[in-house]
């Protein structure tokens, strides 16, 4: 079974969000296997599902890129290795 990560992004909304955090995504070998985002109201929400067996940096780098970029652009970007994720929803 693959690696995975869960990043979720919410801000203001604006142009290009999914593109950006898509490009940079990429850029580092992080593989978008599925997608989910809405709009409400002028607020953008996002969770993008990552492979990251290809990453070209370790992954805690990985994650500390992804959130300053959000902090550049005024976004909260989390990312989360997906074991970490399901053992914090476990009931």
């Amino acid at each position: 079974m693959k690696s995975r990560a869960v990043i979720s992004v919410t801000g203001k909304d604006n142009v290009g969000i999914i593109a950006k955090v898509s490009t940079l995504c990429a850029k580092y070998g992080a593989n978008i296997i599925d997608i989910s985002q809405t709009v409400l109201n002028e607020y953008f929400a996002m969770i993008m599902i990552v492979e990251i067996d290809g990453l070209t940096i370790p992954f805690t780098e990985f994650s500390d890129v992804v959130s300053a970029y959000g902090k550049e652009n005024s976004l909260e970007i989390y990312t989360m290795h997906e074991d970490i994720f399901d053992s914090m929803h476990k009931i």
